[in-house]
């Protein structure tokens, strides 16, 4: 028969309970022993990161931007009357001179307005030269007839002298003597009339030949203006070059003004390069240039900074010294390296991916032997392309990670594999 043995189930209670509360005070123990170790520092792959010592030497500061290749010698041509487009002579592509017509254009009107005004001048020079020759002839009339008095005073001057020779002989009377002289006096005055009457004939004379000779001036001015329209129905170069485009087509209207084609000389080529308005503020006129072709790259010398700022960047030209490489043409797409300024005593290291020129980064060195890296506060100075001098933080010898280094930016450590 079984024999009831008290107290065993209390026994085995409080036996559980106290092995509950030690695991639950080991538990409590574990985690507050965890939360007080540091986190641990993330590991890496060496070959992931990019790498580089910081150096002191000469340190080239330079820009780098993109572009094209363009002409130097580059002319719009535009219509300089309006017309329709009758023949294209000169397509994209063929060699021409100044005088060399690109296209001809065509209007009836202008024609007919030149044709009316060389009618219009050829009447008035018609007129002119009529109306020089009834002016001559009316001076011719009033020199005659001034002659033909002059010579009536001339004689009765002759016959009052002898009248008076006579009268003082006694052989004519008073009466007599003072007809002969009143006579005389009466041609004198008519003569003097008559030179006056020539002299204000010539003035008047004068003045219709300036006034005739003025419009003939001025219509002779419209019909050689209305040549000029008609010329430039002829479409002409203006330079020698190659044809770039032919913006127009046959049959297409045109107004005054409005570009038709464009000649440039492609053996004259610039670079346009567009720099970052935040790297283009130290470039001038007159700094090196080197620009990449594709094919080669040849050096150069900045000509002109754009003052204005378009999209985000500055437009500069660099002029070509070198001889370019076979087989560049006009609108290649080229690289510009700008150099700068030149340091010849700097600290200097790779540009890391984050950080402008004086901004204050946080970048890992290497420390040890090699197998972590540490964060540092490092001051950049100056930035150039592909290098940027470092002020404070960093010294001659140092290793660093210049790769983006946002992943790790809740640890001051990592491990390098």
């Amino acid at each position: 028969m079984d024999v009831a043995r008290e107290g065993v189930a209390a026994s085995r209670r409080r036996h559980r309970v106290a092995l509950v509360c030690s695991g639950a005070v080991l538990l409590v123990a574990l985690v507050l022993l965890i939360l007080g170790l540091a986190p641990a520092a993330p590991a890496v792959d060496r070959d992931t990161v990019f790498l580089d010592t910081v150096r002191r030497g000469e340190m080239l500061l330079s820009v780098r931007g993109a572009g094209t290749l363009v002409p130097v010698d580059v002319r719009r041509v535009a219509a300089g009357t309006s017309g329709r487009v009758a023949t294209v002579h000169a397509p994209p592509g063929l060699r021409v001179e100044p005088e060399t017509v690109i296209l001809t254009l065509e209007n009836p009107r202008l024609v007919q307005e030149r044709t009316n005004a060389e009618l219009d001048l050829a009447a008035a020079e018609a007129s002119l030269h009529d109306r020089r020759v009834q002016l001559r002839r009316a001076v011719l009339q009033q020199r005659s007839v001034l002659a033909s008095v002059e010579a009536e005073s001339r004689q009765a001057a002759l016959n009052a002298e002898a009248d008076a020779e006579i009268h003082a002989e006694g052989i004519i009377g008073r009466i007599a003597l003072e007809d002969s002289e009143e006579a005389a006096a009466e041609l004198r005055m008519r003569a003097e009339r008559e030179r006056e009457r020539l002299r204000l004939g010539k003035r008047v004379a004068a003045a219709e030949l300036v006034a005739e000779e003025a419009r003939v001036a001025r219509l002779r001015a419209v019909a050689e203006l209305q040549h000029a329209m008609v010329s430039r129905l002829e479409v002409r170069a203006g330079m020698a070059g190659v044809v770039q485009e032919v913006s127009v087509e046959i049959g297409q209207q045109v107004a005054p003004g409005d570009s038709l084609a464009r000649v440039a000389e492609p053996s004259r080529l610039k670079a346009e390069l567009r720099i970052a308005e935040a790297q283009a503020k130290d470039i001038e006129v007159g700094q090196t240039a080197r620009v990449d072709t594709r094919n080669g790259v040849v050096s150069g010398q900045v000509t002109r900074v754009e003052p204005a700022v378009r999209d985000g960047a500055v437009t500069v030209d660099v002029m070509l010294t070198d001889e370019l490489p076979r087989g560049t043409r006009s609108e290649l797409s080229v690289e510009g390296l700008l150099e700068i300024e030149r340091l010849d005593d700097a600290l200097h290291v790779g540009r890391p991916a984050f950080g402008q020129e004086g901004e204050e980064v946080d970048l890992f060195r290497i420390a040890g032997d090699g197998s972590h890296a540490v964060r540092v506060r490092v001051r950049l100075g100056k930035a150039s392309v592909n290098t940027v001098e470092i002020r404070e933080g960093l010294m001659e010898g140092d290793t660093v990670i210049l790769s983006d280094t946002s992943a790790w930016d809740g640890h001051d450590r990592i491990r390098l594999r």
